[in-house]
């Protein structure tokens, strides 16, 4: 289990580790088989997959509410599934390097919606770390290419609903169990994507039948990837995470996908990084580094209000 701040920040950096190189994973799949489809399998047998750890877990003894945290895990899983199903379906339509900077923008937006929704006020420091942090993702992964397309609106729906999905996961993550919120978390993406699948939203290209889809290796090896580490191991840690970080810092830690990401790129697709992708490696480090430090020395996120919002801490 994960207990201390310290075993949540890395946590999470290993999450972003195994985020980084589901981009070369996926990116191959998605030409093989359907999007909403792909998420239907990758989501539902990640739920499947912490189902045993819900069933040997202490709280799951004295625990009987289950229809307030169904209610909540099928308004988060509503959001990772917009924000997934418009992420891989915006990779159809514009480049890699477009599609993790984009992405990355959750970063400077969480705080925001913090702000927007739930009254939080957010100091100097944090807007100077989230500032940091934007700088290096457009190096990293722009530099003064960026070109927006129909690719790049989809993807910054994405970046909305992932921020959003870290501001309300803070909110929830301390009143339900864990492992059952995660689980109902990724079973309603299952659901949300077959209902997507059925309906045919989303898909702008013929595929060959079902079976011959996922009896591509190619697609076998993304879903077991992207499900078992990507989406199990990948929400629990950071439901837990969140009952020990501030939203920002979460945040800023999930800036280290697009570093991730090219480091994979570069050992299986030999893509090359680039002197101003190293410079944006470095922004990024050293914003997680200030906001690291800075919330040391004092509260980083507090309510504007204590009478309208509930507290994050």
């Amino acid at each position: 289990m994960i207990r201390s701040g310290v075993s949540a920040f890395w946590a999470l950096v290993m999450v972003n580790i195994i985020w980084g190189g589901g981009f070369v994973v996926i990116d191959k799949a998605i030409d093989i088989v359907a999007v909403n489809t792909f998420n239907t399998f990758r989501f539902g047998l990640a739920a499947l997959c912490l189902l045993p750890l819900w069933w040997v877990s202490r709280e799951r003894s004295s625990f009987s509410g289950h229809g307030p945290v169904l209610k909540v895990g099928f308004g988060l899983g509503l959001l990772l599934f917009l924000g997934f199903s418009t992420q891989t379906q915006g990779m159809l339509y514009t480049s890699v390097s477009n599609a993790g900077f984009i992405t990355g923008l959750c970063v400077p937006l969480t705080p925001v919606i913090a702000f927007l929704l739930f009254r939080k006020h957010v100091d100097k420091a944090v807007w100077i770390s989230v500032a940091l942090a934007t700088a290096g993702l457009y190096m990293l992964t722009v530099g003064d290419k960026l070109e927006f397309n129909s690719g790049d609106i989809l993807i910054t729906v994405c970046a909305i609903c992932f921020a959003s999905h870290i501001c309300f996961t803070d909110r929830y993550a301390d009143r339900y169990p864990v492992v059952l919120l995660s689980v109902y978390q990724l079973a309603a993406v299952a659901v949300y994507s077959a209902i997507a699948a059925v309906l045919g939203i989303g898909e702008t290209q013929e595929y060959p039948p079902l079976l011959e889809q996922l009896s591509s290796s190619i697609v076998i090896q993304a879903i077991l990837y992207s499900a078992i580490l990507g989406s199990a191991f990948a929400y629990w840690a950071q439901t837990s995470s969140q009952r020990l970080l501030e939203p920002h810092k979460v945040a800023l830690v999930f800036a280290l996908e697009p570093i991730f990401a090219h480091l994979f790129a570069y050992i299986f697709l030999d893509e090359q990084l680039g002197v101003k992708g190293w410079i944006g490696a470095g922004l990024i480090i050293s914003a997680m580094l200030y906001a690291e430090l800075g919330g040391r020395r004092k509260a980083k996120m507090q309510p504007l209000d204590q009478t309208s919002s509930p507290s994050l801490d």
